[in-house]
């Protein structure tokens, strides 16, 4: 008897706790051979052709985006993510918000 009661006891204790999903970023659109800057920094290698998305993990929070193809800015966004969240962001040619 007493064993069953020490093996019930370690099988309530044994779960672990689930942990979020990534905090991520997805970037597509973004124009072949530029760069992605989170908050100033480089993240990444170049862009492909293509509108391959680029995945970022990132801290839940407010974030600066830029694309920035050779020394120009073509792209910038403002966003917030939550924790787990999955944030697209669609670069649009041209512009910049």
């Amino acid at each position: 008897m007493a064993l069953v009661s020490l093996s019930a006891c370690s099988w309530f204790g044994s779960r672990k706790p689930e942990l979020p999903a990534p905090t991520e970023l997805i970037v597509t659109g973004a124009p072949e051979g530029s760069l992605i800057f989170v908050d100033g920094s480089k993240t990444g290698p170049e862009a492909a052709a293509g509108d391959h998305p680029q995945i970022l993990i990132v801290a839940a929070g407010a974030h600066r985006v830029e694309i920035h193809l050779e020394d120009k800015i073509v792209y910038r966004e403002d966003t917030d993510v939550s924790l787990g969240e999955h944030r697209v962001l669609t670069v649009l040619s041209g512009t910049g918000r």
